[in-house]
């Protein structure tokens, strides 16, 4: 069923199909339409950073960026749910078109530049949701947020999310907002996430619970920088991290219909370029952290060889557009 509904989208433009199917699925959970999407699976449980998970396959961030849909991707059998990324104010975007597909490579290139409703509409959406499993919310800095000013926004965000978050991801390696990437290095970095850590324990000991902090890097950083934010993530008490964002690499997709166009690339591409960072990164770890494998994984041989690189959880997005949401199944029942 799914590649004749794949088929219909891909007639459209990619933006149009998103938010055409994020409103259908909407529209559907927690009803018996969602018997076309709905799959049972074997559990799988896993715990990580004192959570427990009912499989080691979660939706990575950016899917579904307002927390609008999470009873139906719960439904598709993830074993957790990363919402977002989601920002203090609403905010539009970059300007359109700014998502391209690029079929033979089951790739995806977008711009979209954390467009999001705010993160009060965020939290409205998750205190609707039935979903009882693991929840992460992804957040991050609004586009006309001077650099210097970055903490400001995450603690903002971070203050409102983390009653109703399992954990809560720092999104600082978007390549789609100006500067971003900006924060992942020196005293930038330490700074972020000294404040955020600090912040942390307030809450925790507001709430009398403990919500893990994750930082999500891009897959872009040399080895040396891979071992520099090894340092400070365990350095700062971050519990636990995220590899990989989209690349800037186009070598991946070199001669292929939209490779030309900026954003981030993501999908099956980028399957051995994250696989690397994986191993790099939890050289560099060396299990202090643990670490969420995310980044061309699209079928059970790529699933596994990031959990055996090191990764305790993995998490897709393209590869649930290309293949619909039999991939989930797959890979669950493989590990």
């Amino acid at each position: 069923m799914y590649s004749i509904i794949q088929k219909a989208l891909f007639t459209q433009d990619a933006e149009w199909s998103h938010d055409f199917t994020i409103n259908w699925l909407r529209r559907t959970q927690n009803t018996p339409l969602d018997f076309v999407y709905r799959q049972n699976l074997t559990a799988k449980p896993v715990e990580v950073m004192g959570l427990k998970f009912k499989n080691p396959l979660g939706l990575a961030a950016g899917l579904d960026k307002n927390g609008e849909c999470i009873d139906a991707f719960a439904a598709m059998g993830f074993g957790f749910i990363e919402i977002g990324t989601v920002t203090p104010r609403a905010q539009a975007g970059n300007d359109k078109p700014r998502m391209f597909r690029l079929p033979a490579g089951q790739a995806i290139i977008n711009r979209m530049g954390f467009n999001n409703k705010g993160v009060d509409n965020l939290v409205a959406n998750v205190k609707k949701s039935r979903f009882d499993g693991v929840l992460g919310i992804n957040i991050g800095k609004n586009k006309d947020t001077p650099e210097e000013a970055a903490l400001s926004d995450y603690l903002s965000c971070l203050q409102k999310v983390y009653e109703h978050a399992s954990y809560v991801t720092i999104n600082i390696s978007s390549p789609n907002t100006p500067g971003l990437r900006n924060l992942q290095h020196g005293n930038a970095l330490n700074d972020l996430l000294s404040g955020l850590k600090t912040e942390q324990l307030k809450l925790a000991d507001k709430f009398k619970v403990y919500r893990p902090v994750l930082v999500k890097i891009a897959p872009d950083l040399s080895h040396s920088e891979i071992e520099n934010m090894a340092s400070a993530l365990i350095k700062a008490g971050i519990d636990g991290v995220i590899a990989t964002n989209t690349t800037l690499d186009r070598s991946l997709v070199e001669g292929q219909p939209n490779a030309q166009e900026t954003g981030g690339l993501s999908g099956a591409v980028l399957t051995t370029k994250s696989q690397q960072v994986a191993l790099d990164l939890a050289s560099a770890l060396g299990g202090a952290i643990p670490m969420i494998g995310v980044g061309g994984i699209h079928d059970a041989a790529s699933a596994k060889d990031r959990i055996n690189a090191g990764s305790s959880l993995i998490q897709l997005y393209s590869s649930l557009i290309y293949r619909g949401p039999q991939v989930i199944k797959e890979i669950v029942e493989s590990l």
